[in-house]
């Protein structure tokens, strides 16, 4: 696979490593990231879903890829952009997402992650809006997709299809922006 590579201030956005697996799963594993994404998981379960992500980054040229901050070369989360998944109101469409480290929360990454990766989807891709999901409950992803200047589309809020029926994190919002709010929104990368 080619490599991928995208730059920001202070970080680096890259294809998936084998080596990343065991510093994800210490995310993935964490109470703090994970109590407003779903359950923790098994160091099986994030290889498998690296996997999924090398999958998918070979087979459509992009997905959430690794973080790793420049100044000391740790993964510290994942950011990117995969299409919708089926079941829900934004399938096919261009999707943004992250996962931070908690020790790498209120610094400003994620924004400047997902800054970069809607740069290069409006840059890559035709799409004219790209767009981000997230519980109900997840108010810090929902102040990012804020400060990224997404608007919530409260008509098209839903129930997870992949989220238990009992699960407080099964309500999810829309948040959308277009190609010209992004432009005009103006954040450095």
């Amino acid at each position: 696979m080619a490599e991928f590579r995208i730059e920001s201030e202070r970080l680096v956005l890259r294809n998936w490593l084998d080596s990343d697996v065991d510093a994800f799963h210490a995310i993935c594993s964490d109470p703090l990231v994970m109590a407003t994404l779903g359950p923790l998981m098994t160091r099986d379960e994030v290889a498998a879903l690296v996997a999924r992500m090398q999958g998918i980054q070979a087979e459509s040229g992009h997905c959430f890829w690794a973080i790793e901050r420049k100044e000391d070369h740790r993964l510290i989360g994942w950011c990117g952009i995969v299409r919708g998944a089926a079941g829900t109101p934004i399938y096919g469409k261009l999707e943004t997402g992250w996962r931070l480290a908690s020790s790498a929360w209120g610094k400003g990454y994620a924004v400047e992650a997902a800054t970069a990766s809607l740069r290069w989807a409006f840059d890559n891709h035709a799409e004219d809006a790209i767009w981000a999901i997230t519980s109900v409950t997840n108010l810090r992803s929902r102040k990012v997709m804020e400060r990224l200047g997404m608007r919530h589309d409260g008509a098209l809020d839903f129930d997870h299809p992949n989220v238990a029926s009992n699960s407080p994190l099964l309500r999810h919002v829309c948040y959308c922006i277009e190609r010209d709010d992004f432009n005009r929104h103006g954040l450095a990368v």
